[in-house]
């Protein structure tokens, strides 16, 4: 018995895959039932890499094509070997391999100044006709919020918009700062929604120039403006701070700083809102997923991230997790993407879309099979600064809806 045929016998117990080895031995694994998908490794190297590290190489392996999909396809394939390792697959050998590589990778958590834009720049530079293969109209690259099982994306998003400026209990007259403001949907939406002065800072010249114009077509120009600007030189105070999907760019080795530059810039009775990525048990960084999507990205629990709030003297004053919205969103882009994944491959390449899939596929089977959820905390530094129960949200969310 070799060491894959062994990984993949002790790895598969519920579900059926099928996997031809490059001698071309073909072995099915799992409960006996029919393999949903069947991969073929074009070579040895390739077959001792995925031994070693599964849930790095399976993800290389099929982007450089030395994985390739003979039936079904590679978001089963993955879909059947997430479900076992999430119910305990994977030997104490492996799971030594993955600490020791996430030790590995601390340094990558670090994002100074000088670095930060360049790892922005990796994947956010991307050109914006890729985004819009397989996003919404508005351009919302988080999570959605789907208040019903049969939402579109377009809906789900614009459901999630009016979930945080809820949260955000925004008031006429008000200034707001967006940090990391993406192609500036948010930003839009709040000055739609009030008349407040808004400021939105990005570290990505693309999302810069798409922000805008998008503002200067909508005639708001005047009332939402666009920096390219690292939040850490920030002076000016804000009413009101919301950051969404930005906090797993930030790094452990920051969050203290990240949240006393909030506690800085918000005035005394202000309120901000962070939506962003995390585990509910422990954090991480993917080491593939770090190395081609999202360079010193880091996925933080709440247990992690409170303890950085407590100290910055900023209260908790609502917490709330998304556990499976991520994954239904995940699925819609990649749906999307497989559509037109023609395009994307004119825009790009062969290569290129196979990393794309890769990427949806594992971060999706992630929020649905793994540890990966959503959370949303507010901040106030003021104890009186909201109302004393949560229903302004609810009346503020539903007289939205109606808008």
């Amino acid at each position: 018995m070799s060491l894959l045929d062994l990984l993949f016998s002790n790895l598969i117990s519920q579900g059926a895959i099928g996997l031809i080895d490059s001698a071309g031995t073909k072995r099915q694994y799992g409960d006996g039932s029919a393999p949903v998908a069947v991969a073929r490794i074009t070579d040895k190297k390739t077959e001792r890499r995925i031994t070693l590290a599964p849930d790095y190489h399976l993800l290389e392996a099929y982007t450089d094509g030395t994985l390739v999909m003979e039936e079904g396809s590679f978001h089963d394939f993955l879909d059947v070997c997430c479900a076992n390792v999430a119910d305990g697959g994977f030997n104490p050998l492996h799971k030594a391999y993955q600490a020791m590589g996430r030790a590995f990778l601390f340094w990558q958590r670090w994002n100074p100044m000088h670095l930060a834009q360049k790892r922005v720049s990796h994947h956010y530079d991307l050109h914006e006709n890729l985004f819009k293969l397989f996003l919404d109209d508005d351009l919302q690259y988080s999570c959605a919020y789907f208040q019903n099982a049969d939402d579109s994306l377009e809906q789900a998003q614009a459901a999630k918009k009016r979930h945080i400026i809820a949260k955000l209990d925004i008031k006429d007259g008000q200034s707001v700062l967006d940090i990391g403001c993406g192609w500036g949907g948010m930003a839009l939406q709040i000055a739609r929604t009030a008349d407040v002065k808004v400021l939105g800072v990005t570290l990505s010249k693309e999302q810069l120039e798409v922000a805008r114009r998008r503002a200067a077509e909508a005639g708001l120009a005047d009332r939402v403006r666009f920096e390219l600007l690292d939040y850490r030189k920030l002076s000016q105070r804000f009413d009101r701070i919301v950051s969404v999907g930005m906090f797993e760019h930030v790094g452990p080795p920051h969050y203290r700083q990240y949240f006393r530059k909030v506690r800085d810039l918000l005035t005394d009775d202000g309120v901000a809102l962070v939506h962003s990525v995390g585990e509910y048990d422990y954090g991480s960084s993917n080491p593939w997923i770090q190395r081609h999507i999202f360079p010193g990205s880091y996925t933080p629990s709440l247990g992690q991230v409170l303890p950085a709030v407590g100290k910055a003297k900023l209260w908790t004053t609502d917490v709330e997790v998304l556990r499976v919205h991520y994954a239904e969103t995940l699925k819609a882009w990649r749906d999307r993407f497989t559509t037109r994944r023609a395009e994307a491959a004119a825009l790009y390449d062969e290569r290129f879309c196979r990393m794309w899939e890769a990427y949806l596929s594992a971060c999706e089977i992630g929020f649905r099979r793994m540890s990966l959820m959503v959370f949303q905390i507010q901040l106030t530094k003021h104890r009186y600064a909201l109302p004393l129960t949560r229903d302004y949200m609810l009346e503020t969310e539903r007289r939205l809806a109606e808008k």
